[in-house]
């Protein structure tokens, strides 16, 4: 069932960028994944939306950027420098309990999107 909703998805040549947004509100926590084909679904980056305490994976570090608005309806995830190895189905995900020791594991999200698709071509 989908819980959230993505948005922003689309290709992009080598270098370029995009901007996910996904509408949610009420949750402790948010965070983007995504899934290549045939790889298992990595942690990219996460918000802690009460402190606003942000974490990325050691991939994107420098590069994407996750944000939220102000009113916290809606979080981001600012996509920069995009690589032909960025190209996955990216989620959404967000949970309602405020601590969770691992901000990048997935089991640590109860609630998720239906993705949405990048594309980078070199």
């Amino acid at each position: 069932e989908v819980q959230l909703v993505e948005s922003g998805g689309g290709s992009v040549q080598a270098g370029g960028s995009l901007r996910l947004s996904c509408a949610a509100s009420g949750y402790s926590r948010m965070g983007w994944f995504r899934q290549a084909p045939g790889k298992e679904r990595e942690g990219v980056a996460s918000i802690y939306t009460s402190v606003v305490s942000t974490y990325y994976s050691t991939s994107v570090k420098g590069r994407f950027t996750i944000s939220q608005d102000n009113t916290k309806t809606t979080v981001y995830l600012q996509m920069n420098s995009l690589k032909p190895e960025d190209t996955a189905m990216y989620y959404c995900a967000a949970d309602l309990r405020s601590y969770y020791p691992y901000p990048l594991n997935r089991d640590g999200y109860n609630y998720w999107g239906q993705g949405t698709q990048v594309t980078v071509s070199s």
